[in-house]
């Protein structure tokens, strides 16, 4: 069979009409991406009731969303946990909580909960995933999702809460995150855990309650915690503050051009602190595959923890 050669003119001209057509498509792929499509909810056996109660004063029901290829939870009224537990031979015996974000109206599960938690379990730590309550949001989805763009617009303006109303403010998921490390510590013997090893990390609102749970509160007492995008304004530090991880991009358009003055805090302190300034990666990151070296930072966590004590093996 005899092979027609077409002169490069001919073939990069056929090769912008290829990609003129293709394009559309390309386009409304990436538009059905980013719409947030209703899913039923997921099962969840082994999600374990925190104990904490419903919302008070809740009316919608709890619902779920898939959105950039993952699913969501929203109007969550009752708080679970959800273990990943590492195979015993590469247990290390240290444990962390992982909070997802999404502003307290809706929750990352994939991204920020379940794909964090299956990592950390596969480097040999206890993963659990919080699933805490949320704050009301309409029923509708086109509601919801108006509601959703309407705050992401204003959050890179608006003032940040005052870490010292931490306690008012998130009252529902303080009582959540701190009934999580109650639950894991009286468990411990079941889950292989050292209860003096338990963490927490959290992503752009689970930061948040991060942060909340480790300084406003006394119970919990995270051995270490790691704040993956969230707000990075001053608080004050308390002398046994916990190691801290911290991980932001500079194109973050919710925190990425605030101040990072949590970061000097936590060394006048002087409590160990390690914090990832990353060119790029925009916000809500976490654990998607992109081009950025913002990707990196689960490494790096990884072996911070690795630098902490938190990988050796749980004693036989």
């Amino acid at each position: 069979m005899k092979t027609i050669r077409l002169p490069f003119r001919i073939k990069h001209l056929l090769a912008i009409s290829v990609a003129a057509c293709l394009m559309p498509t390309f386009v409304q792929a990436q538009e059905d991406k980013e719409k947030m499509t209703p899913i039923a909810s997921p099962a969840q056996p082994d999600a374990i009731e925190l104990g904490t109660g419903p919302l008070p004063g809740a009316m919608a029901q709890e619902s779920w969303h898939r959105q950039y290829g993952s699913q969501f939870a929203r109007n969550v009224t009752v708080a679970t946990l959800t273990p990943f537990l590492p195979d015993p031979v590469k247990a290390s015996g240290a444990a962390i909580i992982v909070a997802p974000g999404g502003g307290f109206r809706t929750l990352s599960m994939d991204n920020e909960g379940y794909d964090v938690a299956r990592a950390l379990a596969a480097k040999g730590i206890a993963a659990f995933v919080i699933k805490y309550r949320l704050r009301q949001t309409p029923a509708s989805m086109a509601a919801f999702e108006k509601s959703m763009q309407e705050m992401f617009s204003g959050a890179a303006r608006a003032p940040l809460p005052a870490a010292s109303n931490a306690a008012a403010d998130l009252a529902p998921q303080l009582a959540d995150s701190t009934a999580a490390f109650r639950l894991i510590r009286s468990r411990r013997a079941q889950w292989h855990v050292d209860p003096d090893r338990i963490g927490m990390i959290g992503f752009s609102a689970g930061a948040m309650l991060t942060m909340a749970t480790t300084l406003a509160t006394k119970e919990a007492k995270p051995a270490f915690i790691g704040n993956i995008y969230g707000p990075l304004g001053s608080m004050t530090v308390p002398q046994d503050a916990p190691p801290m991880f911290a991980a932001i991009a500079a194109d973050d358009p919710l925190f990425g051009e605030r101040d990072f003055k949590l970061i000097d805090d936590w060394r006048a302190a002087k409590r160990p602190v390690e914090f990832h300034l990353y060119e790029r990666g925009g916000h809500g990151f976490g654990m998607y595959p992109k081009t950025t070296t913002s990707t990196g930072w689960f490494d790096a966590f990884v072996r911070w923890l690795d630098m902490h004590d938190m990988l050796r093996p749980v004693h036989k």
